[in-house]
């Protein structure tokens, strides 16, 4: 099997997987948007609807994933609305033809809106309740959220792309380096615990009455205010109403350092150049250039130029602080 390959997972392929657990589809395959590893839909002659997901090979170690999972079922069994994986006979993965995959009950729901304040409320409460239970250990086999990974290893990616237009080389790489430098300075000494890692309205569903977490996959190491920020949006001013709602929310759960809210802009920066690093490494898997044709664009790198001089403004700003 080739590196970041799913050329042998074909639908055949993928039932196989499935009925090898003793789980048999009653309909067709309906895949989902996941770009990272592949996930699909199914009904099964059981009356259920499942999710299975296939781990991009070489990403995570078994060890990594079986945390990730080990996680999930920590926060269900704390009663934090979570999609956990379905175990079969004690275990939550298994491999078929070289690739391991997982199988998840199926929940649909609502989109979270980021601008309702009253729902920033009940998904503040939501977070508090999740790092709660997070606090009682750290994880032991997945990563911790890193300038080296998010901005050297991503730098390195891009270098190794060739994407970047060589007119555009001198400017992007002159912002970037200088982004990363200010990033660097100021993502020091931090406090971690285990996060969601990716907590974007994406990730988070209405089920019925309820908020629910959805995909685990980049859970790690990090700062509490990772899983708060990414609900932030608008000017200045909306933000520090945004960031107040959560954060009072929150803290009827958890304890929140406060001092982490530093920490808002070198992660954002991190965030940016981490998404741009991880385009150029997954450039040779034919569904980047199929999806993400703009990112080899002279217009893309442009912007990204203009991106990373606003962002360094912001990192050179005072931070965000609570309404007294």
């Amino acid at each position: 099997m080739s590196k970041f390959s799913f050329v042998d997972l074909t639908p055949d392929s993928i039932l196989d997987a499935v009925e090898s657990i003793g789980i048999y589809a009653e309909s067709g395959l309906l895949a989902l948007n996941s770009y990272e590893n592949r996930v699909y839909q199914f009904k099964a002659e059981d009356g259920y609807r499942y999710v299975v997901k296939f781990y991009r090979p070489e990403r995570w170690t078994k060890e990594q994933i079986l945390e990730e999972h080990a996680f999930a079922f920590e926060l269900a069994e704390a009663e934090v609305p979570v999609v956990a994986p379905v175990c079969r006979e004690g275990e939550s993965l298994f491999e078929h033809n070289g690739y391991l995959f997982a199988l998840f009950p199926s929940v649909g729901g609502r989109i979270f809106e980021v601008d309702n304040l009253d729902q920033l409320d009940v998904l503040g409460r939501l977070i508090g309740r999740m790092h709660q239970t997070a606090k009682a250990q750290s994880f032991s086999h997945r990563p911790e959220i890193s300038c080296e990974e998010y901005l050297q290893t991503a730098k390195v990616h891009l270098q190794a792309s060739n994407l970047v237009p060589m007119a555009l080389e001198n400017p992007f790489y002159t912002i970037l380096d200088l982004v990363i430098n200010e990033t660097t300075a100021q993502y020091k000494n931090v406090e971690t615990t285990r996060l969601h890692g990716d907590c974007h309205a994406g990730n988070i569903l209405w089920s019925g009455d309820a908020l629910m977490f959805v995909d685990l996959d980049d859970s790690r190491q990090g700062p509490a205010i990772q899983d708060l920020w990414m609900m932030l949006s608008g000017d200045r001013n909306n933000q520090l109403l945004q960031l107040d709602t959560l954060v009072a929310a929150y803290e009827e759960f958890c304890d929140f350092d406060h001092n982490q809210l530093k920490l808002i802009e070198p992660l954002r920066a991190m965030r940016m150049v981490h998404y741009m690093g991880w385009l150029a490494k997954r450039w040779d898997d034919p569904a980047f250039p199929r999806n993400f044709s703009w990112f080899a664009e002279d217009k893309y790198w442009e912007q990204q130029i203009l991106a990373l001089k606003e962002q360094l403004a912001a990192l050179q700003e005072a931070p965000l602080k609570l309404l007294p």
